[in-house]
């Protein structure tokens, strides 16, 4: 083997180096479960040290909106976004078997008997532990949504690119 030869082992173990340990979350979904899945993922890894990223889009936003807050724009169709998307992670519903609601406060019991921390809790948590929160600046243009109605806590509003350059740099990367 010549000096510009690298023995893969050796290639990996560099490129391990390289890349820090940080995970990126993409949250497009507004799902209880699938809420759930990504904070207790992120969670996990911010209380391992690693450096965590959720970046949330579309339906995703409305886990970091304020409870029941509506769209503010003034056409009819993103009006509508904001009727049928009330904020807040209270309102979230289940990916599956929803059914109207009932599925949702059967798994809300389900989980208050197992003392499984909800949303709102694993959320606090994840603020705690110095998640960082980025909400899609171009999905909170489109669906009227504006940065009054968010929690506290959201980091910045930030486009893909931004995303993107934290996946990058990234060593897990989670779209739910």
């Amino acid at each position: 083997m010549n000096a510009t030869q690298i023995e893969p082992t050796a290639a990996l173990a560099e490129l391990k180096e390289k890349k820090p340990d940080s995970v990126t979350i993409v949250c497009l979904s507004g799902d209880l479960d699938k809420a759930m899945a990504a904070f207790i993922i992120a969670t996990g890894a911010a209380a391992m040290d690693m450096k965590v990223t959720m970046f949330f889009t579309f339906w995703g936003l409305n886990i970091i909106r304020k409870q029941d807050t509506t769209s503010s724009a003034k056409d009819w169709m993103r009006k509508a976004f904001g009727w049928i998307n009330k904020g807040g992670t209270e309102n979230l519903p289940l990916s599956r078997f929803h059914f109207g609601g009932l599925g949702t406060m059967m798994m809300k019991k389900v989980m208050k008997n197992n003392r499984m921390p909800g949303i709102p809790e694993l959320l606090e948590t994840a603020q705690d532990l110095g998640v960082q929160m980025i909400a899609c600046t171009t999905t909170l243009g489109m669906m009227g949504i504006s940065k009054d109605t968010l929690i506290d806590g959201v980091d910045q509003l930030a486009g893909v690119s931004t995303y993107l350059a934290e996946a990058k740099k990234g060593s897990v990367n989670l779209f739910i």
